[in-house]
């Protein structure tokens, strides 16, 4: 009766892999209505909501008291996060089949932080300098790399989601298992998680949007390096050991190096 009343109590802290797609909707809910604040503050010359402005001091560790005009580099992050929201939000819902795995209460918590933070340091790192003219005027290389390298990233996270999806989908259209099947075409011909190293590319590509110099966004890509490169070296792992004839010049994660 003990292990059966656990169990019970601990199912109520667990939810399905189908869930992902909160992070992704509150993450376009939320990035678009600081690109909105942001935007209006830029064209029409309004200021932020006081609670925002607070919020933006506190987290800044700034005490200033005149509001700033955003950054080109701010607009430009906001934009591609909204961006890369819609499309992952898109897929978990019309491509991804999701396997019966669940995620815990503590996961599920933490990711819905993570995206709301997300957007918020865009943000705070205006008040680290100060804006020098009109939005385009501000224009720099770091900013054209940073798309040049971010619409790639993205076409080939999506590649490799609908690949993935096509590996659980049968001919009729229809779901035929939740289990993983060794992955074949596109980019996994050189490395197994394709798409974790496109979640890598996509956080270089957003830290040099935001200026290529700013410590923060190395540092959050920095933990998105070894996040993504864990489950890929797990991820290679399980398909090793399941199938026998998996291509041993594959890797895991980076091609050719991991």
């Amino acid at each position: 009766n003990y292990g059966y009343s656990y169990q019970v109590i601990l199912s109520r802290f667990i939810w399905s892999f189908r869930w992902f797609w909160h992070f992704y909707a509150t993450s376009l809910v939320w990035n678009g209505l600081l690109l909105a604040f942001s935007l209006n503050v830029a064209l029409r010359q309004h200021l932020y909501p006081k609670w925002l402005s607070g919020l933006i001091n506190v987290f800044s560790g700034s005490s200033q008291a005149e509001q700033q005009d955003p950054h080109v580099s701010t607009v430009l992050l906001q934009l591609l996060l909204l961006s890369h929201s819609l499309r992952r939000l898109a897929e978990c819902l019309c491509v991804s089949v999701f396997s019966d795995g669940v995620i815990h209460l503590l996961q599920y918590v933490f990711g819905l932080a993570y995206y709301l933070l997300l957007g918020f340091t865009a943000l705070c790192s205006d008040r680290q300098t100060k804006a020098s003219g009109p939005l385009l005027s501000q224009l720099e290389w770091c900013h054209v790399a940073g798309i040049a390298l971010f619409i790639p990233a993205s076409l080939l996270q999506h590649q490799s989601m609908v690949l993935l999806a096509g590996l659980r989908i049968g001919k009729s259209g229809r779901v035929e298992t939740l289990t993983h099947r060794m992955p074949k075409g596109g980019c996994f011909e050189l490395v197994s998680c394709p798409h974790y190293l496109a979640e890598l590319l996509i956080y270089v590509s957003l830290s040099l949007v935001a200026g290529s110099l700013s410590l923060t966004w190395w540092l959050v890509v920095l933990y998105v390096l070894f996040n993504q490169a864990l489950a890929a070296l797990l991820c290679h792992e399980h398909y090793i050991d399941k199938y026998p004839s998996y291509p041993a010049r594959r890797k895991a994660f980076i091609p050719f190096v991991m």
